[in-house]
């Protein structure tokens, strides 16, 4: 029989967040059930409750930057022990055979698409999923990730299971690692995990951002400096002298000026997905330097897990700032204000309270 779930639900685009109550389904032969300790605050979150990108499916409980302990295993399930740590990030489900999930790479499932921890179809239940704003979450083992950090990192750690896989990915993906320059566009709550990962790989790191306010901070993150995206100058010292650079920003800009940072055969690689274009970039920096713009999405559950322990390995958390779950509208307030250092974690067991 279904359980009785407790969170806190969108009931439209323009209701704030407010208690809700819904069933998740008792755990199956190769489900794990996970009591939530800790759940991130992702700006998709809020693109997603405020209707901002098309598709929401109201009510909408989001959280896919979830850590909790496994309180029940199903019978197949040969992972995870009760009492094990367990994160789940923002996928629960794929179609499991395209040649995507084949490779590993189920966040690009060319078969039904992979299923949202939240806003997907709910496979077993029917009507959609709802993420982890929520006490407890029912989910495929083969969709759970161990967690190895101290008990008393747990907070940190959610906000890996999206910020960090995102960075992770592309910076693995493109072979970053000593004796490359490598750029991080933006310092928000993708950009300092992707400093803090490109610094623990070896590159050498600078951060790109409109706020020169934010250079100590770049510094302790790891980065070897800050360049100040809006000072030509600036900029033109480090002309055709990057590797790689990752582009976090979610808002519309020139991709030019970064693009003519890039050496011969250097890449751009966007993990933001803004609500409107970018401006079409000169394809004469790209064609007279081979240079590339590319994408990433995530990253495929063994790639996730390979994350979680190499930033278990290198001592890596996210900067976060903890909130009750009845501080999460105050707290999208402040995320539209870029007013956060570098990511909300609710603590779940406030909700009780909430």
């Amino acid at each position: 029989m279904p359980s009785t779930t407790h969170g806190y639900a969108a009931k439209s685009s323009t209701a704030p967040l407010a208690p809700f109550s819904f069933e998740r389904r008792d755990p199956g032969a190769k489900d794990v059930a996970i009591a939530i300790l800790f759940c991130g605050v992702c700006h998709s979150d809020l693109h997603t409750a405020h209707g901002e990108w098309e598709g929401t499916l109201y009510p909408c409980v989001p959280g896919h930057e979830i850590v909790g302990r496994v309180t029940a295993v199903g019978a197949d399930v040969s992972k995870f022990q009760v009492g094990d740590i367990a994160g789940v990030g923002c996928m629960v489900d794929s179609c499991g055979q395209c040649a995507s999930c084949a490779d590993g790479e189920e966040q690009y499932c060319e078969g039904t698409g992979f299923v949202g921890t939240y806003n997907g179809p709910d496979p077993v239940l029917g009507g959609h999923t709802f993420g982890g704003y929520s006490d407890h979450i029912v989910v495929d083992e083969g969709f759970c990730l161990k967690v190895t950090h101290h008990e008393r990192d747990l907070a940190a750690v959610a906000p890996l299971l999206c910020a960090g896989i995102t960075t992770y990915s592309p910076l693995r993906h493109w072979k970053v690692g000593p004796g490359q320059k490598v750029g991080i566009v933006g310092l928000g709550g993708l950009g300092h995990m992707g400093v803090k990962i490109a610094a623990a790989m070896g590159a050498e790191v600078y951060v790109f951002s409109t706020s020169p306010g934010k250079r100590e901070d770049a510094r302790r993150l790891g980065a070897r400096d800050l360049i100040v995206s809006r000072d030509e100058a600036e900029m033109a010292a480090h002309a055709n002298s990057f590797d790689f650079i990752l582009n976090t920003v979610a808002a519309p800009h020139d991709l030019d000026p970064f693009v003519n940072l890039l050496k011969r055969d250097g890449t751009m690689t966007l993990v933001g997905v803004p609500a409107e274009p970018h401006p079409s970039p000169s394809v004469g920096g790209l064609v007279f330097r081979r240079r590339a713009i590319a994408g990433s999405l995530i990253g495929g559950i063994a790639e996730t897990q390979e994350m979680l322990d190499f930033c278990n390995q290198h001592g890596l958390t996210a900067d976060i700032e903890m909130i009750r779950m009845d501080e999460i509208n105050t707290a999208y307030d402040r995320m539209v204000k870029s007013d956060v250092k570098y990511r909300f974690v609710i603590d779940m067991q406030s909700l009780q309270a909430a």
